[in-house]
């Protein structure tokens, strides 16, 4: 069994261990929420280089916070920021006019807790990849010897990608793990088959 946490988006790494994992998938909203860590925050790649978005949280600095509590904070407009942040980064790349004005509509939505915003994430990507929604679990979920559990606050990468072109990529080499939306807006249908391509190599597999 792949064990996931709930993130922000989630990395490509994060995406090939999902789709790798079939119909043997679980995100885990019931375990504790883990500060500097994909569960609020994603990165892409701009013009200045690669640019890490945050959702801002209230009273995220609270030790061993259940992640169904984590409520989202709206005294910053993290939402107008990032969107325009993915706009002036990805205009230009060839699949923003097929995909970038479908995530528009997550940012128009009040969410209440960060488990409802990463699952509209999630949900909206599924969509555009044409796969499953995994199923959630909302209690702990008890790790096996033999599971690929990726909810550790730092893990080593462990997969092995080819390159694709990205954004500003006559500026910058070539940066891996970034934000699947970065994958959607440079690859387009192709996004999928580069997933089941990336090869999992001596994937860590422990307990959180």
């Amino acid at each position: 069994m792949t064990i996931l946490p709930s993130v922000y988006y989630g990395s490509t790494e994060y995406w090939a261990a999902l789709v790798k994992g079939g119909e043997d998938v679980v995100i885990d909203l019931g375990e504790h929420y883990l500060k500097r860590s994909e569960r609020n925050r994603t990165e892409i790649m701009t013009s200045g280089g690669v640019m890490q978005l945050s959702v801002q949280l209230s009273h995220a600095n609270r030790p061993r916070q259940p992640m169904r509590s984590m409520r989202v904070d709206y005294s910053k407009r993290w939402q107008h920021q990032h969107i325009e942040a993915m706009r002036s980064a990805y205009r230009s790349s060839p699949y923003y006019d097929y995909y970038g004005e479908r995530f528009t509509p997550i940012y128009e939505h009040r969410w209440d807790y960060l488990v409802d915003l990463n699952m509209a994430t999630l949900e909206r990507v599924c969509s555009i990849l044409k796969l499953p929604v995994p199923r959630v679990s909302d209690g702990y979920v008890e790790a096996a010897a033999s599971d690929l559990d990726l909810r550790p606050k730092k893990i080593e990468p462990h997969l092995v990608v080819e390159p694709y072109v990205q954004v500003f990529s006559d500026r910058f080499d070539f940066v891996p793990h970034l934000s699947i939306y970065d994958l959607i807006m440079c690859e387009g249908p192709e996004a999928v088959g580069y997933l089941r391509r990336a090869e999992l190599a001596n994937p860590q597999i422990c307990r959180p």
